[in-house]
């Protein structure tokens, strides 16, 4: 009962906001025929080009033209709206995350609730992020219904719900207590094949598993099972992401033909260089955000102003607990494992492989806020030897290829008119990208002031 008193402030106060705005149903107030010209921006249209002074025209929820002002034609009788001192992107992709498990200070399945996945890509459109991908910690048909709402456009203001549906995983990755407890057992290459094909029955375009003994405490997929789930999801035209982090074992991944991988390698060596160059395909989702705010958190004491706005304070206030006490010599060796790890992605990166951007949110780590890791992820890309323009491409256009969103990741005539307007410019500084002026989905604005001002309720009604 709290919980849906807690959903229905957040839908009362959205709900007004967008009656407000002419945004109360699936149409938004690009999307009902009318047609807006912005000008006057620093565009970052998310292929790696810049244009100053930039213009592009939104018709019907969609980006129908882009280029220079006073060079692009432009439609009569358009309204302007004039971005002149903002710096424009392309709204942000999470192709990696876990969605629908934290609420406040509790995480596990039973958060597993339509409000609360909702609440989740409320936050994600709150933080400039147009669509998150849940990999393999989603059950029952809960995320199938959603994707179908998602779809038929129930929720314009919100960002795009994906799934891979249930992972595939051994036997000591399945727990009750934690994200996994969804997962599939697979212990044969029967088991593996079926599996993948009830996957694909369900238009599932990426399956999730696991290969990692997590410090020799689980007993890991063999061979023969991972390269049978490579093989069928080839077979159904699906991709396979996988976490796994050991070099052995990444190695024998890639020789199988898996497709990504869904966390940061622990370390690099030339031979995996040259594997991923003959597997140009390979792609990469860092999620470098736990082990870096293990030693870097300057955002949590004192909170950042998002945190505050987004984030219940007693949730804050265990995090910055849990970071502040952490003695010295696991601080030390946390250091040494992030500057291991940051020289592995300066290694990859610089050889050309494909990185996107995947922050693991809302895991069972502990005090991920939603929405927020997508931030704190860009910041950790540039930290670990990425430029900001190569992040910026990763978090837009790279992750949409790696999401399979066609119409997303671009400012291009044709796509979906998903895009941030910012106060300061990233390539001056990645941190910019909190700065956040406006969020626009599908051509509408989402109402964010509305989502702070619910989310700031909470705590009162929760009382």
């Amino acid at each position: 009962m709290r919980q849906w008193k807690l959903f229905a402030t957040i839908a009362v106060a959205v709900a007004s906001a967008l009656l407000s705005t002419g945004c109360a149903g699936p149409q938004t107030d690009n999307a009902a025929g009318t047609t807006t010209v912005y000008s006057g921006a620093r565009l970052l249209t998310g292929d790696g080009t810049v244009i100053d002074n930039a213009v592009f025209v939104v018709m019907n929820g969609r980006f129908a033209g882009v280029g220079h002002d006073g060079e692009t034609a432009l439609p009569a009788g358009a309204a302007r709206v004039d971005l002149g001192g903002k710096t424009v992107i392309p709204a942000l992709l999470d192709a990696h995350s876990h969605i629908g498990y934290m609420n406040n200070l509790t995480s596990g399945p039973q958060n597993y609730t339509h409000e609360n996945i909702l609440d989740h890509m409320n936050r994600f459109a709150y933080f400039g992020v147009a669509a998150s991908m849940a990999m393999g910690t989603d059950f029952g048909e809960l995320p199938f219904q959603l994707r179908a709402e998602m779809e038929a456009g129930r929720y314009p203001a919100t960002a795009r719900f994906l799934t891979t549906g249930k992972g595939l995983a051994p036997i000591d990755e399945i727990r009750p207590d934690n994200m996994r407890h969804s997962a599939t057992l697979v212990t044969t290459t029967e088991d593996a094949r079926r599996e993948v094909r009830e996957l694909a029955a369900r238009n599932i375009k990426i399956v999730k598993t696991w290969v990692d003994s997590r410090g020799g405490s689980v007993r890991k997929l063999t061979p023969d099972v991972y390269t049978a789930i490579i093989d069928e999801a080839h077979k159904h035209n699906m991709r396979v992401a996988v976490h796994a982090t050991g070099l052995a074992d990444v190695k024998a991944l890639i020789r199988a033909g898996v497709d990504g991988l869904a966390h940061m390698v622990n370390d690099v060596d030339d031979e995996l260089i040259e594997l991923l160059k003959t597997h140009p395909n390979t792609y990469f989702t860092l999620c470098l955000g736990g082990p870096r705010r293990l030693v870097y958190a300057p955002w949590i004491d004192p909170p950042h102003p998002l945190i505050s706005e987004t984030v219940r304070p007693e949730q804050i206030e265990r995090l910055r607990k849990r970071l502040a006490g952490i003695k010295p010599d696991a601080r030390a060796r946390a250091q040494a494992a992030w500057d291991k790890l940051a020289r592995g992605v300066t290694r990859v990166n610089a050889a050309g492989i494909t990185i996107g951007v995947g922050t693991d949110g809302g895991g069972q780590n502990g005090d991920q806020f939603v929405g927020w890791t997508m931030h704190t992820e860009l910041e950790n890309m540039v930290a670990a030897g990425m430029t900001p323009g190569q992040v910026i491409v990763a978090a837009t256009r790279t992750s949409a290829r790696i999401m399979g969103l066609d119409d997303l990741g671009m400012v291009a005539s044709g796509k979906s008119a998903d895009f941030v307007v910012l106060d300061a410019n990233p390539l001056d500084d990645i941190t910019n990208t909190r700065r956040i002026n406006k969020v626009f989905l599908r051509g509408g604005e989402v109402p964010r002031a509305a989502l702070a001002a619910a989310w700031q309720a909470q705590t009162t009604v929760a009382k």
